[in-house]
């Protein structure tokens, strides 16, 4: 069973041996680690200017194909909706995780463009988790934005393009897409909730209460070093069945033993920045 963490990102034993180490460092872990200035420091302005590129086109897509499948709904379509909106959140809570143990476990940040741009974030979220509940609604969607362009500009093309009849057959595709669409949209911002403990709305935590999106204590679990578990950041519902099946440690080992790599040495790196 895994150990319960602190905000900080560390377990008991992780919490002991911060006063061991003091004096080697003053800031084990949070914005004051040196590893976490450092990559504060990457964020650049041609990435926010992308981060705000991929919000406006996101919800401008979002809110063309909301209208348009307002438009075309029979109310034959009510039951497929209904799985269409299950999967997708389903789908998308996969996917957090696929992205989410992806960025985690490989990589570097010395990567040209990608390693700045999209790596960072996640090495700077294991020695700073309440970073993200700093960063402005641009800073925390902008990247999630982006992935869902893509998928909504195809679906806002087929309702310009294609007939009534064909629309009305590929309603419940649509819905799925749409679904996904949202739920991916909304990982990080429902991820910033997970790690903001006062202040939030009442429907927040009734929500998270409920497990309709990630909960605050479920998270956690992630975050215990080295941070190889429960990586579905969406609803989080798929992580127990994940973790039972052993499915990331065997992705991990696969890869390991085809390409001779260790996940997560990256992040340790960044983690034992001291100076």
């Amino acid at each position: 069973m895994a150990r319960l963490v602190n905000e900080d990102g560390c377990g008991p034993e992780a919490g002991s041996s911060m006063h061991r180490e003091k004096g080697r460092t003053e800031a084990r872990w949070g914005p004051q680690h040196a590893g976490a200035r450092e990559l504060a420091n990457l964020y650049s302005p041609g990435k926010r200017c992308q981060e705000w590129i991929s919000v406006i086109l996101c919800f401008s897509l979002m809110a063309f194909n909301l209208l348009h499948l307002i438009a075309n709904f029979h109310l034959g379509h009510v039951w497929f909706i209904l799985l269409a909106v299950a999967a997708g959140i389903l789908t998308a809570d996969f996917a957090s995780g696929l992205v989410h143990w992806g960025a985690d476990s490989w990589g570097s940040v010395e990567l040209p463009i990608f390693g700045k741009a999209f790596i960072r974030p996640f090495r700077e979220h294991h020695i700073d988790p309440t970073g993200i509940t700093r960063h402005d609604f641009i800073e925390t969607n902008g990247d999630n934005c982006m992935l869902t362009i893509f998928p909504l500009a195809s679906m806002a093309i087929s309702f310009l393009t294609l007939s009534p009849a064909e629309v009305y057959h590929n309603y419940p595709w649509y819905c799925y897409v749409f679904a996904i669409a949202i739920f991916v949209t909304l990982t990080n911002q429902i991820h910033k909730w997970s790690h903001t403990y006062f202040g939030l709305p009442g429907w927040v935590v009734f929500l998270q209460d409920c497990h309709i999106i990630l909960p605050r204590k479920h998270h956690r679990i992630h975050h215990v070093s080295p941070h190889e578990t429960y990586f579905c950041i969406t609803t989080g519902w798929l992580n127990y069945p994940l973790e039972r099946l052993g499915f990331w440690r065997y992705l991990e080992d696969l890869i390991q033993s085809a390409m001779g790599v260790k996940p997560r040495t990256d992040d340790l790196k960044w983690a034992h920045k001291v100076n």
